[in-house]
């Protein structure tokens, strides 16, 4: 998306105040920040990712959901072991603490 049209946007309704432009502005934000979710990758280690990995994690992302993500990188030793990554409303738990759960959730 581009910032400047979505901008460009809004003003031109706020401008024109078409019926029912106040509903249409809060459903249009709504789109936009899905949109922006949808391009905003968290990424939780149990220790430091390194640069190398960082761009595996990129790349592997980027070929699953296209260009244009934006990564955070963070830790969280909780994870025992692994990663932990959300995409949007995606996440994928490769952390050895959630197969512990998950195992636990059997018995």
């Amino acid at each position: 998306m581009d910032e400047g049209k979505i901008r460009q946007a809004v003003a031109q309704m706020i401008a024109q105040k078409p019926r029912g432009y106040v509903a249409a502005l809060h459903h249009f934000q709504r789109l936009v920040k899905l949109d922006l979710d949808r391009r905003t990758v968290h990424v939780e280690n149990a220790i430091v990712t390194t640069p190398t990995q960082m761009q595996a994690i990129n790349a592997a992302l980027a070929k699953r959901y296209g260009q244009g993500l934006v990564a955070t990188f963070g830790v969280n030793p909780a994870l025992i072991g692994g990663l932990k990554v959300r995409v949007g409303s995606d996440i994928y738990d490769g952390s050895v603490a959630g197969r512990l759960a998950a195992l636990a959730d059997q018995f």
